[in-house]
């Protein structure tokens, strides 16, 4: 997808588009783009594209007319089906969750069979593949709470990052024939653009998957996050001390819950201090 981002860069999305443009035209006629049917990346194309064109489902659950589609076999995208102009052309069963990842698996099948890859074979080595650090990592788990690492640092990333780990809770849950613990996010408004406050009015609504979300008001934020938390459409918590949040996270979890840490940084070393905290509790 294409949205406004790095503030620090850009002043406008319009300005990113122009340089997506510039990066369009360097792709030779016998090269593919890839592309999702968004306003802002057909923005982008309509200002002139000289090399055939492929588009992936924007919500794989959802019926498009798009050339690449997929339909889900488990609900939180761990596996699904792989649709070329409607035609089923292979079966991705992977470890990552998440509509958003089922998109990118569509972008990368189209790339293999571009370059001569059949589908069935993309699909098949896709579900061979071993998600980098950093995205819905698990970094440990103690008395039966999970804590992940992501880098999801941007209110979509954080929303869809949070609707895949909402759906896998759910899934699990319901193999094991237990109730579903909770969803608690812990959330560090790091990069450039969140310390400026450009993207604020996003972060309302993009816990809406979580059960309850910790923000973390670190030093040299320009702006506070209490608009954030007061309009919050779930239970949300501002603090400011690194140790206390550790201390507000442990006493808030149960057996059964599963953590989510964001944060484009180090986050002062969270993950392995709320697993220490979670064993001496």
């Amino acid at each position: 997808n294409l949205e406004f981002d790095h503030a620090d860069i850009f002043p406008d999305l319009d300005a990113i588009q122009r340089q997506f443009h510039h990066l369009v035209r360097t792709v030779p006629s016998e090269g593919l783009i890839i592309h999702q049917n968004n306003q802002a990346l057909s923005e982008v194309l309509d200002m002139g594209c000289w090399t055939d064109s492929q588009s992936i489902a924007l919500n794989p659950s959802v019926a498009s007319e798009d050339d690449w589609q997929a339909t889900l076999l488990k609900a939180d995208g761990s596996r699904f089906k792989v649709l070329f102009k409607g035609e089923e052309v292979g079966e991705v069963n992977w470890s990552l969750s998440g509509q958003h990842n089922v998109s990118n698996s569509l972008a990368a099948i189209a790339a293999a069979r571009h370059v001569g890859i059949t589908p069935e074979i993309a699909a098949q080595g896709l579900s061979e593949f071993q998600n980098v650090k950093r995205r819905m990592e698990l970094r440990g788990e103690v008395n039966g709470v999970r804590v992940y690492d992501d880098f999801a640092h941007h209110p979509t990333a954080i929303n869809t990052t949070l609707d895949g780990a909402r759906s896998q809770l759910l899934m699990d849950a319901d193999q094991a024939g237990e109730e579903p613990g909770r969803l608690i996010a812990v959330i560090e408004p790091r990069s450039n653009t969140m310390r400026m406050g450009t993207l604020q009015d996003q972060l309302v609504n993009c816990t809406q998957h979580a059960d309850e979300v910790f923000w973390y008001q670190p030093e040299g934020l320009n702006w506070n996050l209490g608009s954030v938390v007061a309009n919050s459409p779930v239970p949300a918590e501002l603090v400011s001390g690194l140790d206390h949040l550790i201390k507000r996270v442990v006493q808030q979890s149960q057996p059964g819950d599963r953590i989510v840490v964001m944060s484009n940084g180090g986050f002062g070393g969270i993950h392995q201090k709320l697993l220490d905290a979670l064993a001496a509790q």
